[in-house]
């Protein structure tokens, strides 16, 4: 993963994959464990599989690496418990990656499986957020049954709260396996609990020996970044972003009945400048954003 990131200007990361399984009458959501159990259906591994591949193939038409997580934001130990899935749902959900992986041929090596966690609790609500120590034994299980599945690295994504980020950071550095936090911003370009994005970075780096491979923002506009009010040492550290496809604040966003999309152009425009302007190599979507939206990146780079 470091020798992916240092040999390419740009890499390529999947767009929306939960919200736009949301909206697709073919498949019905876990109320626990979301889009995880998909893997278990024909249906559902079928319309995966096309969700994946279409990120897929505009990365191999643009011949750019490409990053595709794990369906398993949601499959902590107690939510796996509380389902009465199989246990070992994390390591199935890599082993459907793979197989993607493998029938891609020559492109294989270029694309590589994150193994994907999110927060215990409501990703918008900091409030809810785990204690470093709470964090660290909440989330050690999954991101073991993620190892012994074969991912490339580990990615949290989401995160509001820099205390759960500390203590995810240092279960993922138990794993011995390279390891991404991505925090979730509001528009003033501070982490959702307040704390600037230079304080919650340079805090889980002291937190951990082996630190992250880097930071990454999702889950928000790509002007919420206010990259030009960053301090610059924030780009030493910041790798990537996966942008949402509107500008709307997170609590107009969540659970709306609408997509909402602003224009894609104007999308593209403010993430090629993240790579081009301040060296975010990793970009990809988050909510609302569709191929298209990885097309245009591809397109105009």
């Amino acid at each position: 993963m470091l020798e992916l990131l240092e040999s390419n200007d740009l890499i390529l990361m999947e767009g929306s994959i939960v919200e736009s399984l949301r909206r697709n009458p073919d498949v019905c959501l876990d109320p626990v464990l979301v889009n995880a159990p998909l893997i278990y259906e024909e249906t559902g591994r079928r319309v995966l599989k096309q969700l994946y591949q279409g990120y897929i193939d505009i990365a191999t038409a643009a011949g750019k690496p490409f990053l595709m997580c794990t369906p398993t934001w949601r499959c902590s130990r107690d939510r796996v418990t509380e389902s009465g899935t199989s246990a070992h749902i994390n390591i199935d959900a890599v082993n459907f990656l793979r197989e993607l992986r493998e029938a891609n041929g020559i492109w294989k090596d270029a694309i590589r499986i994150g193994g994907l966690v999110g927060c215990k609790n409501d990703c918008y609500k900091p409030e809810e957020g785990l204690s470093a120590a709470e964090a660290e034994r909440f989330h050690s299980w999954q991101f073991g049954q993620l190892k012994r599945g074969g991912v490339d690295f580990l990615i949290a994504q989401t995160l509001p709260n820099i205390q759960e980020a500390i203590g995810i950071a240092r279960a993922m550095e138990k794993t011995g396996l390279p390891y991404i936090i991505s925090f979730v911003i509001s528009r003033n370009g501070q982490v959702l609990d307040g704390t600037s994005l230079e304080t919650a970075i340079l805090a889980v780096d002291a937190a951990t020996r082996e630190k992250p491979l880097g930071f990454m923002v999702n889950c928000a506009y790509p002007s919420f970044l206010c990259a030009e009010n960053q301090p610059p040492g924030v780009f030493e550290r910041l790798i990537g972003y996966q942008a949402n496809a509107s500008s709307m604040d997170h609590c107009d966003l969540d659970g709306a009945d609408e997509l909402h999309q602003d224009n894609t152009a104007e999308w593209g425009r403010l993430m090629l400048s993240l790579n081009r302007d301040y060296g975010l190599k990793i970009l990809g979507g988050c909510c609302g954003t569709g191929t298209r939206h990885l097309r245009y990146i591809t397109q105009q780079e």
